[in-house]
């Protein structure tokens, strides 16, 4: 039997990116997944909708439904998870991977820039994973998963600089990661924090850096097989963790 078979997850910025692949490997262990994401239409420099990871999903025999959200915007959230209550009935697992970096000094980042890294990579998972709780406490069971980050860690010297905003974000998330798992543990709900130890290569980070700077990045394949582990706990097993997919393969034998 497949590890998530008949399970529902919502992975947010699914439409490129770890959450594409996240999305392709539950779809593949046999859940029904929601692919949430903003990108509708394809752009130039950053390929990839919901559509279309939807369809490589179908293409492959999963099941999916394409849903357009905001993570910034409490209502396009609770519509997105409405609706795919009303479709499917129910929601296991919530990856929240939604992200987005702003590359430069402090000196160079408008307020307005950064306010918006910090409502989509932090407020967006507040917002996903408060909307997403009600009917997981009413299942008695279901697992959330926050995509963190090093830069979180990281004092100076990062891999990547990803700017300070994304830093403070994924530090936020790491804590609301402690916080919520507390919080949802009477109800049978796990909440863990994943992050790759190494730079994944997407289209986004290609966007951002040179080729020439890519040589030591690695693909989503680890990210993915330990969000399919985390995705089949809950209370009662792995929870309340902020780890690395090296340190979830070390501790779990994945």
């Amino acid at each position: 039997m497949k590890k998530l078979q008949n399970k529902v997850a919502i992975v947010t910025g699914a439409s490129r990116g770890i959450g594409r692949a996240i999305a392709l490997g539950f779809a593949q262990e046999g859940a029904y997944v929601i692919v949430a994401a903003r990108s509708e239409v394809e752009k130039k420099e950053l390929p990839g909708t919901i559509y279309k990871t939807a369809d490589e999903i179908q293409n492959l025999g999963g099941r999916a439904l394409p849903i357009r959200c905001d993570v910034t915007d409490e209502a396009s959230v609770n519509g997105m998870v409405q609706k795919a209550i009303a479709e499917l009935g129910r929601i296991d697992i919530l990856v929240n991977n939604a992200g987005v970096a702003f590359y430069y000094p402090v000196l160079e980042t408008p307020f307005l820039r950064w306010e918006l890294v910090l409502r989509v990579n932090l407020t967006g998972a507040f917002l996903c994973s408060k909307a997403v709780l009600s009917k997981m406490i009413e299942q008695k069971s279901g697992s959330i998963i926050n995509i963190s980050s090093l830069a979180a860690n990281e004092r100076d010297g990062a891999t990547i600089s990803t700017g300070l905003a994304y830093a403070v974000a994924k530090a936020g998330l790491d804590r609301l990661t402690y916080g919520l798992a507390s919080e949802v543990g009477k109800f049978n709900i796990a909440v863990n924090c994943l992050k790759p130890k190494h730079v994944i290569d997407t289209e986004g980070m290609r966007f951002w850096v040179k080729e020439e700077e890519r040589k030591d990045w690695v693909s989503p394949e680890k990210m993915v097989r330990c969000a399919i582990f985390l995705a089949q706990q809950d209370a009662s097993g792995v929870t309340g963790v902020v780890a690395t997919d090296e340190e979830y393969f070390a501790w779990h034998g994945l």
